[in-house]
């Protein structure tokens, strides 16, 4: 008896894919999808950054505000404004931008990741201060640093750490600069201030009036009741 040997059918391989011009497209498709949405990771990285960058400047202001109020830190040197007016409000009238690092106060942070400003300790810095004690020409000095009673305005600028002081450096309400936006698509100008900002420093001998004034409000310090 004759046994028939099973004949086994072989498969063919299946030889499909990309061809060169397909695989060209695809590249060419993914080189454009990139090309699009690059603009926009480098304005969201930006802003970012930049937002990260106001916002420790901001708690180093707070900061130092703080620090001048309880003690901690030395209040700034003195400028006086003229009584009752408005001039007495703006920081690019009493405090120019600054020339060199000597007068700046210089933020750096300790092993705990705390915040220390000083005046000699910069190394590492993260951020400049620049800050004024604005008074008014009525004010009574009650010790030789010149702080008077009634209180006075204190002035802030906060710079970047590599603010090039070979270079012009400008106040917020600059003609052609401004404070740092935190939507950006750059790096942002280290020339300009982060954030500026001027706050009151009074103590229980500052009157009500003592304030209005400073605001330009009445032109005495001597009445503890309403601004005139």
């Amino acid at each position: 008896m004759i046994k028939h040997k099973q004949q086994q059918v072989s498969q063919l391989c299946d030889e499909s894919g990309f061809t060169i011009i397909e695989s060209l497209v695809a590249m060419l498709l993914v080189t454009i999808l990139l090309a699009a949405i690059a603009p926009t990771i480098v304005i969201a990285t930006a802003t970012r950054v930049q937002s990260k960058r106001v916002e420790q400047a901001t708690q180093a202001a707070r900061s130092f505000i703080d620090g001048v109020k309880t003690g901690a830190v030395t209040a700034p040197t003195t400028t006086t404004a003229p009584d009752g007016t408005l001039a007495g409000n703006l920081l690019n009238t009493n405090m120019p931008p600054p020339t060199s690092s000597t007068s700046l106060y210089c933020v750096t942070k300790n092993a705990s990741n705390n915040l220390i400003i000083s005046t000699t300790a910069c190394t590492n810095i993260l951020f400049y201060i620049q800050a004024k004690t604005i008074t008014v020409t009525t004010s009574t000095p009650i010790d030789s640093t010149g702080i008077p009673k009634d209180g006075y305005r204190l002035g802030i600028r906060i710079y970047r750490s590599d603010i090039d002081f070979t270079k012009p450096i400008y106040p917020s309400d600059s003609s052609n600069r401004k404070t740092q936006n935190t939507f950006t698509g750059t790096l942002g100008d280290r020339q300009s201030p982060l954030v500026e900002m001027t706050t009151e420093i009074g103590s229980r001998n500052t009157s009500f009036n003592a304030l209005c004034q400073r605001l330009a409000i009445t032109s005495s310090t001597t009445s503890n009741s309403t601004c005139n």
